[in-house]
């Protein structure tokens, strides 16, 4: 008995984005969560305080936006049920109302809005809209009318938010070459009668300093999570001049890098308290804070994990978590402990005697989760390295069923958060610095060939796969190392030089860290490429890749192909018209499985009678 890729594209992403709304029935939890089996899109759902769960988008509709490509905070909950959202297929800033039709807020345009923000006593909605590769902090009147500019500072905007007494506003700002990981500016600055912002002043944050969310105290002060100890820990920000005092000053994350505009890693509760996440990429708590005491209480129950979304309404607190047998899901309970009340659908499990328990393990410095494979014969079984995306990210120890689903047909899973992942401080984070395609390909190595020399693995059938920037990982390890008879490279970047001229602003200057700036290392660049060093493939490699990729185009994974069967290497290469930077749809997660499992049987010499042949190209 296997676990199905049905199995998989019916539990596959996780919600997001949670809000708890204190009404006088009780507390309501809003969320958003995937669709696969309805194309793919982002469904707002709403939970009464009665326990009913309905839907606030009506069929069609997506809550999704493009802002860095990677989206943000899509949508905000408005008082009496009502809802204001962005929508995928146009970009644009809708108003729902009921059961009415969605009204539009925004102008048809090129304009794209992210990071949505009720900013309290005003009737309109605060957001990061993007033009191009401009972007300003708006005002969007809730009623309709005309887009305000509320400010405009640095090339990269986020976390808008209104001092209490409405007299300030702040945002966390940052220029190229930096990522948000690497140094963000906390700025503050006075709001006019108009409603637009006067000079701004940076208060904390810097150049090598990452400033990853910012809720006013009071109107004298903020708090913030921010990292000039190396650990992302809550700080108290004076507007005085004073020095920032660290209120969790301990080597544990209490944030995490801020790919999408909204990402929340605390909130705020009415009485002073914290809800805040925390901890490490092999276990993530939830607590309260008391900043006054100092005192930090955890209060999140089993949970392993817990996503960077948390909200806080009338002494409870929502937040979506996980543990390696249970699913992302939408959790609410009480600042002062209690069981978490689960309050998402249910989604559909398989037994769990198919699921692997997984194991947190340190080979040689790198952090790694082993899933070990069920149901194999005694001896070393074969493996595969996942290899996170990002780089800057990585990979929980969560119930997986893409894992699962490997695992479940006798294929051990080795999940590696090389140097340069996030959840164990900037310096395990800063040793990628430059060293992408080194580093990380060496860390992923490491991991394999430790499996190896336990006896675990067997060296002949090791392969490796990831997305993105795994793909990168998964094709420069196939090129740069004789450890994998093969790998899966989904959406990848197979050379490093044209994708920085390819690729959109917000990773168009990401490189300078990771590799070096142009062209002064331009050498780096060639000696790394797996696009140039193709003839050196250990094995063969089946790429995947949406024909919709804004972030890596498909030429990517067509030039490195090309370049396999020019050396005679063997390849396939899979694509799929209508997905963007992953798989959405239901259709393309069973595709996309079933082609890694049959090509997992081809270099693996296993039989896989149960999904469609695969042929590489070059094998005869």
């Amino acid at each position: 008995m296997s676990i199905r890729p049905i199995d998989v594209a019916r539990t596959d992403g996780g919600p997001q984005w949670v809000e708890a709304v204190a009404t006088p029935a009780g507390v309501e939890v809003w969320w958003d969560e995937p669709r696969p089996h309805e194309g793919g899109r982002r469904c707002v759902v709403r939970r009464l305080p009665d326990g009913m769960r309905t839907d606030a988008l009506p069929p069609g509709w997506n809550a999704r936006n493009r802002v860095v490509e990677y989206g943000g905070r899509s949508w905000r909950p408005l008082p009496g049920g009502g809802l204001v959202f962005t929508n995928w297929a146009d970009q644009r800033l809708y108003r729902r109302d009921g059961g009415a039709e969605p009204v539009p807020l925004t102008p048809e345009g090129p304009a794209r809005y992210a990071d949505l923000y009720l900013p309290p006593g005003r009737d309109e909605v605060w957001a990061v809209r993007e033009v191009d590769d401009v972007r300003d902090l708006v005002a969007v009147p809730l009623a309709g009318g005309e887009v305000r500019v509320v400010a405009k500072a640095q090339h990269f905007l986020m976390n808008p938010r209104l001092s209490p007494d409405g007299r300030h506003v702040c945002w966390i700002g940052w220029d190229h070459p930096n990522m948000p990981w690497d140094g963000t500016e906390l700025c503050v600055a006075p709001l006019g009668e108009d409603g637009t912002a006067g000079p701004h002043r940076v208060v904390a944050g810097g150049p090598s300093e990452s400033v990853a969310q910012a809720e006013w105290r009071d109107g004298a002060s903020l708090y913030a999570v921010t990292d000039p100890t190396g650990w992302w820990n809550i700080h108290l920000v004076p507007l005085d001049g004073s020095p920032s005092v660290n209120l969790t000053p301990m080597e544990s994350e209490f944030g995490a890098a801020t790919w999408k505009p909204g990402m929340s890693f605390f909130a705020v509760a009415a009485d002073g308290r914290l809800a805040a996440l925390y901890g490490t990429a092999d276990r993530r708590r939830l607590g309260v804070l008391d900043p006054g005491s100092g005192e930090l209480r955890e209060i999140g129950g089993e949970a392993t994990y817990w996503v960077s979304t948390v909200s806080v309404a009338d002494g409870r607190v929502a937040g979506v978590a996980a543990t390696p047998y249970t699913p992302m899901e939408v959790v609410l309970l009480d600042l002062d402990g209690g069981a978490p009340e689960v309050v998402s659908a249910p989604k559909p499990l398989p037994d769990r005697a198919l699921l692997p328990a997984p194991e947190a393990v340190t080979v040689e410095g790198v952090h790694a989760h082993i899933y070990p494979p069920s149901g194999a014969p005694a001896g070393p079984a074969p493996y595969v390295i996942f290899v996170h995306g990002g780089p800057t990210g990585h990979m929980p120890i969560v119930l997986d069923l893409e894992i699962a689903y490997f695992t479940s047909r006798g294929i051990g899973v080795a999940v590696v958060n090389y140097g340069g992942s996030t959840g164990y401080g900037r310096a395990y984070r800063e040793r990628l610095r430059h060293q992408w395609g080194v580093v990380d390909v060496q860390d992923c190595a490491r991991v394999a060939r430790g499996l190896v020399e336990l006896g675990r693995a067997d060296a002949a059938r090791l392969a490796i796969r990831g997305g993105s920037a795994g793909g990168w990982t998964t094709v420069a390890a196939l090129v740069h190392s004789d450890v994998f008879a093969g790998g899966v490279a989904q959406y990848a970047i197979t050379d490093p030089e044209s994708w920085a001229a390819e690729t959109h602003d917000f990773e168009s200057r990401y490189l300078d860290g990771l590799v070096g700036p142009l062209p002064e290392t331009r050498e780096r660049y060639t000696e790394r490429s797996p696009l140039l060093n193709a003839a050196r493939a250990s094995g063969p490699c089946l790429m995947l890749h949406g024909l919709e990729d804004a972030i890596v185009d498909v030429s990517q994974a067509e030039r490195f192909t090309a370049e396999l069967d020019r050396h005679g290497k063997e390849w396939a290469l899979l694509t799929f018209p209508g997905e963007q930077h992953g798989w959405r749809r239901e259709e393309t997660i069973v595709a996309a499985l079933e082609a890694e499992l049959a090509f997992y049987g081809l270099i693996f010499g296993m039989e896989t009678p149960e999904v469609p042949p695969l042929t590489l190209k070059g094998r005869v």
